[in-house]
């Protein structure tokens, strides 16, 4: 078997780098061989996080929406168009196998774009109430690892999995993918 390429993506708070984390190093324990590759925000903490767990990570120059009018917010569309912009660059360059993603709006134009190109993207959601980039991320994901019931009234329940399945899911998800390559 060929050696496989993970991207994760998800920051700017703990609560979405650390699993982020974890999961590369489950990723790396499963598959020695693969090659992991972080995506974050440009000067929030996974910058600096990722590097010391021991992985290469890439930043976008990416904000969250305030929940109100400021100057930040005006900003918001060019920031997304650039991190689109590099996060296509990214994915053409690394040609990773599976995308998952962790929450924070770092996460958002990375999966758009692994979702443009067909790539099977994952989604992690740790939370019991998630996050607006999960869910607006999740119409197009091919598997959404959970770790509550009844999240189905934020995700489709066709693509739900708990904890006991959701790394075989995402494992047979990589199978069906080097099968076609």
């Amino acid at each position: 078997m060929r050696k496989l390429k993970f991207i994760l993506s998800g920051g700017g708070t703990g609560g979405h780098i650390y699993p982020a984390i974890a999961i590369a190093n489950e990723l790396k324990s499963r598959f020695p061989d693969s090659e992991i590759l972080f995506v974050g925000a440009k000067d929030k903490m996974e910058m600096q996080k990722v590097p010391q767990a021991g992985y290469k990570i890439e930043g976008l120059w990416i904000a969250g929406l305030q929940r109100k009018v400021t100057l930040q917010n005006a900003m918001f569309p060019f920031k997304l168009m650039s991190s689109l912009w590099k996060s296509r660059q990214i994915i053409k360059k690394f040609k990773p196998d599976v995308v998952i993603g962790t929450g924070g709006f770092a996460s958002g134009p990375l999966l758009q774009v692994a979702n443009s190109f067909n790539i099977p993207t994952v989604l992690q959601e740790q939370n019991s109430f998630p996050g607006i980039t999960n869910k607006l991320l999740s119409k197009k994901a091919n598997a959404i690892c959970v770790a509550y019931d009844d999240l189905e009234r934020f995700f489709p329940k066709t693509r739900l999995f708990l904890p006991e399945i959701q790394f075989v899911r995402m494992c047979w998800i990589l199978k069906i993918k080097t099968r076609r390559n």
